[in-house]
């Protein structure tokens, strides 16, 4: 597959895999691509930020469409741009489907504090898609050309509800979410489970292994080694064993 990620301002991170690092906040947004769908990780803080991704997968894709989305954790700079996707199907962590409902205006809100126009925030919130398709441990997805792709219920951790990616190959690469980041301290929030949050890590550890690449959900492509620092890290901040 010969596909020039960089002409869309992506990076190219394995056979099929790139991410791309958005503007304003540094989240990544992670496709796979298989010969018979597509998987998107996350859909960027708005609306109007999905349809910017929508048309860059599409063009990657040679006129596909993104299939399947994977929202790493219900944060509005992960999830907002979701409805730009019409169709696809869309699987988050058991659990946030409920939280998401009941947290719309939340969302909303934080979009606004953190900077977005509240039009835009407001638009985005009231198009805001449920995940309906819950994972509570492990599922595999099948792309086509022999690319599967491994959704895993690691958390909590960053939030009650976080959802990795593991797309196997040479190398493989884990989608971490906020469940590691790179460009700054591990940001916890009043909705982080920090006893949990060590154990979090170990899953992504043994989920790609030591030649993984692992993709925070903020800032530069980091390996096995940088997960175990972060994860002693958080062991010592949050007092676990």
């Amino acid at each position: 597959m010969n596909v020039s990620w960089e002409e869309f301002g992506w990076e190219r991170l394995a056979e099929g895999v790139g991410r791309r690092r958005l503007p304003g906040w540094d989240a990544t947004c992670g496709l796979i691509i298989g010969t018979e769908g597509a998987l998107l990780y996350d859909t960027g803080s708005t609306l109007r930020e999905g349809g910017e991704l929508r048309a860059q997968a599409e063009a990657l894709l040679g006129g596909g469409r993104v299939t399947h989305i994977a929202l790493s954790h219900p944060h509005f700079d992960h999830v907002m741009g979701t409805a730009a996707f019409a169709g696809a199907e869309v699987f988050g962590a058991v659990g946030v489907d409920a939280l998401m409902r009941r947290e719309r205006t939340v969302l909303r809100d934080d979009a606004v504090r953190f900077g977005v126009a509240g039009e835009e925030a407001a638009r985005s919130a009231d198009a805001l898609v449920i995940p309906e398709h819950p994972v509570a441990g492990e599922r595999t997805l099948d792309l086509g050309g022999g690319r599967r792709v491994l959704l895993a219920n690691v958390g909590p951790g960053h939030t009650g509800h976080d959802l990795a990616v593991l797309a196997p190959g040479t190398p493989s690469v884990v989608f971490c979410g906020d469940l590691v980041e790179e460009s700054g301290e591990p940001q916890a929030g009043p909705d982080a489970v920090g006893a949990r949050w060590p154990a979090a890590l170990d899953r992504l550890l043994s989920l790609g292994g030591e030649d993984a690449v692992y993709v925070p959900g903020h800032g530069a492509v980091v390996d096995a080694a940088f997960v175990r620092a972060q994860r002693d890290a958080l062991a010592e901040r949050f007092a676990v064993s």
